[in-house]
């Protein structure tokens, strides 16, 4: 069986993707900050510290600063591909995927702890990234970890938005996944990092190590044939 790798998705997307920036629409810090002032009312427990839960690119690639984090599970919410990317990742002909947090199950990641002075400020870097593009809704959430439970703000996804999917199958979201690249990578990149960063952690998610498999099957056909024009 084809194994996914950086190598194979490579050879599977050669060519560089110029950004497209009306491919989607993306709303500004303005547009944005009343939506996190409300959102930061509604903390758990403040006492608690300031804590961002992270289940996909976060793990890999946080870009914002912290002090701690822990790995730490959720419950009432899984990790599953289910909102499009027409931009970034994908394109508008071929969208690509990117996780959200769904009702029901559980989902293991790492919480991150935040410095807490100026809670607006620190949050608005990560609220920006995965606000802007309307795919999801935040959600305060309880994380369990060996230290004990902590709040956590986490981002599950906006069933509302025009991006959301529903519950496709894996093979119909590997074959998105397999063809999707934007100017940042193709979709597969995503899947493998954010695949490692778990498995780095210790973290075995059933739907991540399928996409692979799945995934990979597709590349190896497309870095054969050569990508379609």
């Amino acid at each position: 069986m084809p194994s996914l790798s950086l190598d194979l998705i490579a050879r599977a997307h050669p060519q560089k993707i110029a950004d497209d920036p009306s491919a989607l629409a993306l709303l500004t810090d303005e547009d944005m900050a009343p939506d996190l002032a409300a959102m930061l009312g509604r903390r758990l427990s403040p006492e608690g510290g300031l804590w961002v839960f992270a289940y996909g690119s976060l793990l890999w690639s946080p870009e914002f600063a912290f002090t701690e984090k822990r790995v730490g599970t959720v419950r009432g919410w899984h990790r599953r591909f289910c909102l499009l990317q027409h931009r970034f990742r994908g394109t508008p002909e071929r969208p690509g995927l990117v996780l959200a947090l769904e009702r029901g199950g559980l989902c293991r990641g790492v919480a991150f702890r935040l410095d807490d002075a100026d809670p607006h400020a620190t949050l608005m870097p990560v609220w920006r990234r995965e606000m802007k593009g309307k795919g999801y809704e935040a959600r305060w959430v309880s994380v369990a970890t060996d230290q004990g439970p902590l709040p956590a703000l986490t981002f599950v996804a906006n069933r509302r938005s025009e991006r959301y999917t529903g519950r496709l199958s894996d093979e119909a979201l590997a074959d998105l996944i397999a063809t999707a690249c934007g100017h940042l990578g193709p979709s597969a990149e995503y899947l493998f990092r954010t695949a490692k960063a778990c498995a780095d952690l210790g973290i075995r998610d059933r739907h991540l190590w399928n996409l692979q498999n799945l995934v990979a099957e597709r590349l190896e056909r497309r870095a054969a044939d050569g990508p379609p024009r």
